[in-house]
């Protein structure tokens, strides 16, 4: 596939109009919770007897609340009603919201402050379900990333803008009037954007609609869980909010009791880290060539333990300021550009973690019930985020500082990390197969309309080097079952790795008859479930290189299983340091950026080919590497 920016979904109605109107949510959301806190802080008196500390994380807890409460309801109307029209009735409901937050600063009413919050909480309850199910109603799948990427990128930057203008705001004025007129014109304009969103209809028209709160959680719970993949990607995303919540509470403390810093440092801190996760979601479109691409989850994860470890030792070792540091003071001081860069990266790696993710919950999950998937994420987020504070809590009462409090995030994260992939070992295949076309070799995709969207088929590439199969599975814009030699299997590595793609190992019948039939089974079985299967028709590796006689063992599959074959030519690697051919050569050295193509021919249908056609087309491709016609798509990965 063609690369195209993502950027320009921003000017297309099915995208622009819905990005600004949840930039206005975001924003609106943090500058209303913000402006609370600072108020109760700074101007106590005015409001509550209650202390501050009290009050924050009372704020907190009533906003999260309605996640637990409604998210069920609310992904059961996103799916039963047309979701454009239910963001617009959910913007026009935070004008009243807005109302009642004005009313309550008059008054200066805490009661009514906290429950303009409380609905605000339960506005983006309603709106979450609609949100993130509409993108794979109006993107392609090519588009989903992109997509994800930038709403991830400016829901961060509006949470750190209206947190930085919620503090511009108090500190310029308290009168009601100006914190109202802001709040009400921001929801103004959430609302105006919201009504150009097109309508896209109804998924699921005929879904009744259960009021039973705490039944209807556990049914949306229950039914994510029925699709392995999905129910995985929301446990990464719901790791990654506790993972946030537990790092982003501790800067607070970390600021002024370690660092003993302003407060402008807690806020270069958090911008810092908000801007690196903008640009860690953004990067994910391109660093995935506009696809799915489970392999920068595991990238993400490592990056975030790391950073995180990092930040551990750096603001442990931070020297202590008889006077608290102001900005230039604090970014003038030894260790701090160490701490800003592992702050940065940290969000940036979390950006990688968790757009793929999102992405892949859109697209494994039925589209009849996104809505409840998302609904589901949505408890889940909640109910982690609850937890990441109460281990904050007691880690706080046993004395652990803010810097151990964020080491022990790092290990938690890692050893979370390493269970997930555990369960669902494609993270990893994805991750190994994308690190090598990324870092030792450029791979040129040609072809690749030819295979199929969905569907089953068999790919039948020549066979040149150990690494074909990473090169073919990185190429392949669909996940890919293979076909091994089973002797591969005992290699402790690649055996584990070829395992945890879930490889199917094949045998000759004058080797393992036993082997050989339960290979055909499990093909057979594969191809009926609509997957890719590949085999490498040659039986061997290539020992000079050259493409090797047919075996008969892709023809009874096919006579098993009629499907189409899509004969492909790996070209590039016969120099490699994984190419046979090449073992003591000076040429078969690792060259990082070794450029590699693989190309795809057109489909072969079943009673059309034979072992001979196959090879000839092969070699036919083989023979002539850059005679590809003009319109065939290609991508640069």
């Amino acid at each position: 596939m063609s690369h195209q920016s993502q950027f320009r979904l921003l000017g297309q109605r099915r995208f622009g109009p819905f990005f600004l109107t949840q930039l206005a949510g975001a924003f609106n959301d943090n500058l209303l919770k913000q402006v609370l806190v600072l108020l109760v802080t700074f101007h106590a008196s005015d409001y509550t007897n209650l202390a501050p500390g009290a009050i924050t994380s009372l704020a907190g807890g009533i906003f999260i609340l309605p996640f637990v409460l409604f998210s069920a309801m609310a992904g059961q109307l996103a799916d039963r009603y047309d979701k454009a029209r239910l963001i617009q009735i959910v913007k026009g409901a935070e004008l009243a919201i807005m109302a009642i937050a004005s009313v309550g600063f008059y008054l200066h009413s805490l009661s009514l402050l906290l429950a303009a919050l409380f609905l605000m909480g339960t506005h983006s309850t309603f709106f979450g379900p609609a949100k993130y199910s509409l993108l794979p109603r109006v993107l392609e799948e090519s588009e989903l990333v992109g997509g994800n990427g930038l709403l991830e990128m400016g829901t961060f930057v509006s949470i750190l803008v209206g947190t930085l203008c919620a503090g511009i705001l108090v500190a310029a004025t308290t009168d009601p009037l100006l914190l109202s007129v802001a709040l009400l014109a921001v929801a103004a304009f959430g609302l105006a954007s919201s009504l150009f969103i097109p309508a896209n209809g109804s998924a699921a028209p005929d879904l009744v609609v259960g009021w039973n709160l705490f039944g209807q959680t556990w049914d949306i719970v229950v039914r994510a869980h029925r699709v392995r993949a999905v129910w995985l990607s929301l446990l990464g995303i719901s790791w990654f909010w506790f993972f946030g919540a537990s790092f982003l509470s501790q800067l607070p403390v970390l600021v002024h009791d370690q660092l003993h810093a302003s407060e402008i440092v807690v806020t270069l801190l958090l911008g810092v880290f908000a801007i690196g996760v903008a640009i860690g979601s953004l990067l994910c479109e391109r660093m995935s060539g506009g696809r799915v691409e489970w392999g920068l989850v595991p990238f993400g994860s490592i990056g975030m333990s790391l950073f995180a470890g990092d930040m551990y030792f750096a603001a442990s070792g931070f020297p202590a300021g008889a006077v608290p540091y102001d900005f230039a003071t604090f970014v003038g001081t030894h260790g701090s550009l160490r701490m800003l860069v592992d702050i940065g990266l940290l969000g940036l790696f979390g950006g990688f973690f968790n757009v793929p993710l999102y992405a892949t919950m859109q697209s494994r999950s039925q589209k009849s019930e996104q809505s409840r998937i998302v609904a589901a994420n949505n408890v889940l987020n909640a109910l982690f985020m609850v937890v990441a504070a109460g281990m904050g809590a007691a880690l706080s009462s046993l004395a652990f500082t803010p810097s151990q409090v964020i080491g022990v995030c790092a290990i938690l994260n890692a050893l979370v990390a390493a269970y997930i992939y555990g369960l669902l070992p494609e993270f990893l295949w994805r991750f190994v197969a994308w690190m090598l076309v990324h870092t030792v070799y450029r791979v040129r995709l040609v072809g690749a309309d030819h295979i199929p969207a969905s569907g089953g088929a068999v790919l039948a590439p020549n066979h040149i080097s150990y690494a074909d199969a990473f090169i073919v599975a990185a190429a392949s814009p669909r996940p890919i079952r293979f076909v091994m030699d089973h002797r591969i299997f005992r290699s402790p590595v690649l055996g584990w790795l070829y395992r945890a793609a879930g490889a199917i190992p094949i045998a000759p019948a004058r080797e393992s008859p036993e082997i050989l039939a339960r290979a055909y089974d499990a093909i057979a079985k594969a191809l009926a479930e609509g997957e890719l299967v590949c085999i490498f028709p040659e039986g061997r590796l290539s020992a000079d290189g050259e493409l090797g006689e047919m075996r008969r063992g892709i023809v009874e599959i096919v006579e098993r299983t009629p499907v189409p074959v899509i004969p492909m030519a790996i070209q590039g690697l016969q120099q490699s340091i994984f190419a046979r051919a090449s073992r003591g050569s000076v040429k078969g050295r690792v060259v990082f950026g070794r450029r590699i193509s693989v190309t795809a021919a057109a489909p072969m249908n079943p009673g059309t080919w034979d072992l001979s056609s196959l090879q000839a087309t092969m070699r036919n491709m083989l023979g002539s590497p850059h005679e590809v016609p003009d319109h065939v798509p290609a991508a640069l990965m």
